[in-house]
């Protein structure tokens, strides 16, 4: 059983240089073109050009909010959509990666299975937050997020303290037409004290190999 570790010691920089190609083990790896760009050709509709590396236009249909949004680099509006790590780099710090190497950490932080292209102002306010205290205002794709979130923890061995544990259990279970992923929501260890209130204990993720799957 574990609990949430310590914010300290964290920077962007532990996992490694932003958006970097020079990466094993993930798709787009390695493809010469650097990782935002991988996401946002793969995530934007309406692309611009068609191929090569660099995205100068698309749309995006934000998941996270519904919403429609133009990208376009020339006109500014680049900024309107960010690229969302999933699992947080923080949270994946406070729930095991903080004992990783730089290499597993860069492969995280550019592992398309945890990235989406979104929102600006949705990314913004959901900071590094866990399933428990953040969830997409677009209801009709809570259940491909939470999915997704328990998806890259399994892949990567990280734990779920007991508050997104449960908050991902109800989720899934609702999601009558979407199967839990593989992996399932793994039971909580931790025992209920004579209060009846469930510890903020970790319950970690069985590991897999990092470098064997993809997403």
């Amino acid at each position: 059983m574990k609990w949430p570790a310590s914010k300290s010691g964290y920077s962007r920089e532990q996992f490694g240089k932003p958006w970097t190609d020079d990466v094993d083990g993930v798709e787009f790896g390695h493809n010469h073109c650097d990782t935002r760009d991988d996401i946002l050709r793969r995530d934007l509709s309406d692309v611009v050009p068609p191929s090569g590396c660099a995205v100068t236009s698309g749309v995006l249909h934000d998941p996270y909010t519904g919403k429609l949004i133009t990208f376009n680099r020339d006109e500014g509006t680049d900024v309107l959509v960010q690229i969302d790590h999933v699992v947080a780099l923080l949270d994946a710090w406070q729930t095991g990666a903080q004992q990783w190497n730089l290499v597993k950490r860069t492969q995280l932080a550019n592992d398309p299975l945890d990235l989406l292209a979104v929102d600006g102002k949705a990314n913004r306010k959901k900071k590094a937050s866990n399933v428990a205290s953040w969830l997409p205002s677009n209801k009709d794709f809570r259940c491909e997020y939470v999915t997704r979130v328990v998806k890259v923890k399994a892949k990567y061995g990280l734990w779920m303290i007991q508050a997104e544990h449960d908050e991902a259990s109800r989720v899934l279970t609702k999601c009558s037409s979407q199967a839990l992923p593989s992996s399932g929501v793994p039971r909580s260890s931790g025992v209920l004290p004579s209060s009846g209130v469930l510890p903020s204990v970790g319950t970690r993720f069985p590991s897999s190999s990092a470098t064997s799957q993809r997403p």
